[in-house]
């Protein structure tokens, strides 16, 4: 996302710069309307819309604690299952 952090405030900061503003601005970039923080505080929030992540079950099994996984999701989308015998986690698309 910092690459699109850049292009965003490098477009921005041509309509702020040397303007007088009568306080200080914020802004915001997110990937998800449900992360922390609060977007809707700033005084420009812009949200991206991301794909559904594809689930590699192999490298889930063996890079990941998989209640960790389901447990910083704050929608509960994603989930643990099981596929093809193997510990993985599914995610429900439309939670997400």
């Amino acid at each position: 996302a910092s690459g699109v952090v850049k292009a965003v405030m490098d477009r921005l900061i041509e309509d702020f710069e040397g303007h007088p503003l009568a306080g200080k601005a914020s802004a915001s970039l997110w990937l998800l309307l449900n992360m922390c923080g609060a977007v809707h505080c700033s005084d420009i929030a812009i949200l991206g819309i991301t794909a559904s992540p594809i689930t590699d079950h192999e490298k889930v099994r063996k890079m990941c604690e998989i209640p960790s996984v389901s447990a910083s999701c704050p929608t509960a989308a994603i989930r643990p299952a099981t596929v093809d015998g193997n510990q993985s986690v599914e995610v429900i698309e439309d939670l997400c």
